[in-house]
């Protein structure tokens, strides 16, 4: 449910607000086809988490190439740090909807409660407080439920696509997908089971990489609990979608590219609860996601380097596991005073997150086929079938981005100037 609710995070809710305000409600159909390959992504990830009680680095680092660790540590580390950036100034700017003060104030204000509550709350009560930030996603399909009364039509669209061939729509559809199947969220989710699984065996020096026996039990829950921790991000995406589609689309407001945008158009047009739930809903998905960004970037590098790094050590015992957190959410708060605007965060996290997906996708299906790491619980056939599925979607979206917005006369000049 967590990292489902992590895959919200206010730069996925502006991403969701500008494809329903551009493309109406005729794009919710991607919430329930992209579904299923984020499904066996994340299954994929749990169970070599708990199987190895490791995350994906650390079986990156034990049993491939350290190139292809490095490659894939760094751009998984770079579109975190623009994420953080784009998801910090998201929540200010909600809370400045609300409160009318400085959204840098709020920015740095928030940054600190963040670093707090993560470096000197334990482990249990952290996941505590990330089970009761998820609620606040509902604000979303409150807001939708509240205005909307055109469900027959959306819920046609939700199973019958409505494809379009321009470039606009290949474009949003990139940023949907781009969006939705975020690989943080595959090395957050086997680090997350490999935490449990630790906690389950006692934290011995011993503990390595390879797989360990476990209950049958332990893998069907692993199985419900993704399942549902999808089905439940993708089902707040699509109310967003849903929501600004019905009411921005169909009042031709089509331009939108901040919170403010966003929040400034629902107000006359739903009203000032679904505006403020608009608002919190974000301010609550910022809280619970930029810890899961830091911390998805700490432990690929603990894993990298043998730090003793966990969310359930202290931070005397685990120093460089949180400097990396404290930087990385530092880092991300600096990128906007660097001129970078949110939106442009938002494009380059795509961008990265479109080349490392199909590189980190391949790695996940061999680990997960890999009776070293996971023993007798390798991938199903149509298990396969849909994890390949998936490479070759996120393979497709990462040619698109570079037909459509680096075109070949364009590469072309960037590469003649070099010489």
């Amino acid at each position: 449910m967590i990292t489902g609710a992590s895959d919200d995070d206010p730069s996925a809710v502006i991403t969701y607000a500008m494809v329903g305000a551009r493309l109406g409600t005729g794009i919710v159909w991607t919430m329930l086809y992209i579904l299923p390959f984020m499904i066996v992504i994340q299954e994929m990830s749990a169970r070599i988490g708990l199987s190895s009680s490791c995350g994906l680095a650390g079986n990156l680092k034990k049993y491939y190439s350290k190139t292809a660790l490095f490659f894939i540590a760094t751009l998984i580390i770079i579109s975190n740090l623009f994420n953080i950036g784009a998801d910090v100034y998201g929540m200010s700017a909600a809370l400045e909807l609300i409160i009318p003060w400085s959204s840098h104030l709020f920015s740095w204000l928030l940054v600190v409660i963040i670093l707090l509550l993560v470096v000197y709350l334990p482990y249990r009560k952290i996941v505590a407080i990330f089970k009761w930030l998820t609620f606040s996603l509902f604000a979303y399909m409150v807001a939708a439920l509240l205005v909307i009364d055109n469900w027959h039509l959306i819920l046609i669209q939700l199973f019958v696509p409505a494809l379009q061939s321009n470039r606009d729509y290949l474009l949003l559809f990139v940023a949907v997908a781009g969006t939705t199947i975020s690989p943080y969220l595959a090395f957050w989710q086997a680090s997350e089971e490999a935490e449990e699984r630790k906690n389950e065996l006692g934290r011995s020096k011993n503990l390595v990489c390879r797989f360990r026996v476990f209950d049958d039990k332990d893998l069907e829950r692993t199985k419900i609990d993704t399942r549902i921790g999808m089905f439940f991000s993708n089902l707040i995406g699509f109310f967003i979608i849903a929501l600004t589609g019905t009411l921005l689309f169909n009042a031709g407001i089509h331009n939108v590219e901040t919170v403010k945008d966003i929040a400034d158009a629902l107000r006359p047009l739903a009203g000032d609860f679904a505006y403020f739930l608009f608002a919190i809903g974000i301010i609550g998905a910022g809280m619970l996601t930029i810890p899961i960004l830091a911390g998805s970037s700490a432990y690929v590098l603990s894993e990298i380097f043998n730090w003793k790094g966990s969310l359930d050590k202290p931070f005397s015992k685990a120093r460089e596991f949180y400097l990396v957190i404290i930087v990385a959410t530092l880092l991300g708060l600096v990128i906007p005073y660097t001129g970078i605007t949110a939106v442009q965060a938002l494009f380059w996290t795509a961008i990265i997150h479109g080349i490392v997906a199909p590189f980190l996708i391949i790695a996940v299906i061999h680990m997960a086929n890999n009776p070293a790491i996971v023993g007798p619980n390798v991938n199903s056939r149509r298990a396969n079938y849909f994890a390949f599925g998936s490479f070759v979607l996120m393979s497709s979206i990462m040619i698109t981005i570079f037909v459509l917005e680096f075109p070949t006369d364009r590469v072309m000049a960037i590469i003649g100037s070099m010489f």
